[in-house]
């Protein structure tokens, strides 16, 4: 990993606003379609709050229910670069320390909340 990336993982929350309706756990989008995005921000509020308090690890909670494929790794995208996420995503990312957890951050393909992790 070049000094000027980082590596984080994330849970994605699908909705009727994301530009793609469908994800591993929802092949045909019955859920993200019917998902408002204020339900989607919802949800990651709670789950964030559990992983925050140690009721919940964020790479249990991220195989379990992200709508991204990186899903199967608990969450982790690898290491990236500037220019390589949706400016949003990569803005909030550079922003945590490492081990810090974001706050909701909104792209194109739903609603997030990114761990750094180096």
């Amino acid at each position: 990993m070049s000094s000027n990336q980082v590596r984080a993982s994330h849970i994605l929350i699908k909705h009727q606003g994301s530009r793609r309706k469908a994800s591993w756990r929802d092949p045909e989008g019955r859920v993200i379609t019917t998902t408002t995005k204020e339900t989607a921000i919802a949800q990651l509020k709670a789950i964030r709050d559990d992983i925050i308090s140690g009721k919940s690890k964020f790479s249990d909670v991220a195989s379990q229910i992200s709508d991204c494929s990186s899903a199967k790794r608990g969450g982790d995208l690898g290491s990236f670069g500037k220019g390589q996420m949706q400016k949003p995503f990569e803005e909030a990312t550079y922003a945590l320390k490492v081990g810090e957890i974001s706050e909701i951050v909104e792209t194109d393909s739903g609603a997030h909340i990114i761990m750094r992790t180096a």
